[in-house]
């Protein structure tokens, strides 16, 4: 076990052994003379010795004040160093975890933009279903989806989590799908999240015959993506998320019909982490980006949800 004296009186020793003045030190410190020679004399009994020598004319170190003073002066100048690392690592390194599918819809296509603007800022982002916590594991920032109440954490509004219908233009050409009707004898795509019910209800039919046809059961909307384009059947995916593969035509949405099940996607920053330039300047970028993408989306998407 280290016997280290309390490193307020290491740092008040530190500061008179340089100078050499009680005075002095406490300017730079902050503290009246007397707490430096408090904290001296803390620091002295603790030792069992005399580190400085008092005088009329001033202070002096002891033998063994000049042999603890250099040493004691290198450590401080270690520990600046390694915390001058991790304050210059923690303002350059933006590390964000999101979900896969706003990984893969959204935010890879874009975060260059980002990294384009703001070359002095390397982002690290993991995709995961996961939740972690934030204050431990690491992270910056994180995209979830939820009602934004999460406690600790200042979370600010992007976009609601609309869906609807999604699949490639040979699939809708080679199952004739016309009307709402027509999906309950297709091949569906299903996530963790059951979204056909929903979906079903809005549209004016009735989800129970949607046990009509077996469905495809897939843990992400970016797998039910792949697969809808693959041809492999229709999934219920988020506009704003594929808005450039409806764009670019590997996706069709053959309804206007969209539903909300109440969740919206948000940015969640520890309430401690909240001001700090990188996390200010990627909040200010992807709110942007995300509301230009109102045109050709559902406008509700970006009307944050009412409180409670």
């Amino acid at each position: 076990m280290r016997q280290i004296p309390p490193l307020a009186a290491v740092r008040v020793f530190e500061a008179a052994a340089r100078h050499l003045n009680f005075t002095a030190a406490a300017a730079e410190l902050n503290m009246t003379q007397a707490a430096v020679s408090y904290q001296i004399k803390l620091i002295e009994d603790r030792l069992g010795a005399a580190l400085f020598v008092r005088s009329r004319r001033g202070v002096a170190l002891t033998p063994l004040g000049q042999r603890a003073a250099p040493l004691v002066s290198s450590a401080f100048e270690l520990l600046d160093d390694a915390f001058a690392e991790v304050r210059a690592e923690s303002s350059t390194v933006l590390s964000i975890t999101t979900l896969p599918s706003f990984a893969a819809g959204w935010l890879a296509a874009r975060i260059g933009a980002f990294q384009l603007a703001h070359p002095e800022i390397a982002v690290r982002f993991d995709s995961s279903n996961q939740l972690v916590d934030l204050a431990t594991a690491g992270y910056d920032a994180a995209v979830r989806t939820g009602r934004g109440d999460w406690p600790g954490m200042r979370s600010r509004f992007l976009a609601r989590v609309h869906f609807t219908p999604m699949c490639s233009p040979a699939f809708i050409e080679g199952h004739r799908i016309a009307r709402p009707e027509d999906l309950l004898r297709v091949p569906r795509l299903s996530s963790d999240i059951d979204w056909w019910p929903l979906w079903m209800a809005t549209a004016g039919l009735d989800g129970a015959r949607l046990q009509a046809r077996e469905r495809t059961m897939m843990d992400t909307q970016a797998n039910e993506a792949a697969a809808a384009m693959a041809g492999h059947g229709i999934a219920l995916l988020t506009p704003l998320l594929w808005s450039r593969y409806l764009a670019s035509g590997e996706l069709v949405q053959p309804f206007e019909t969209v539903a909300y099940d109440g969740t919206s996607y948000w940015l969640v920053v520890p309430e401690l982490r909240d001001r700090t330039a990188k996390i200010r300047l990627f909040r200010d970028w992807l709110t942007a980006d995300i509301a230009t993408a109102r045109t050709g989306s559902t406008a509700d998407a970006f009307v944050a949800p009412a409180a409670g």
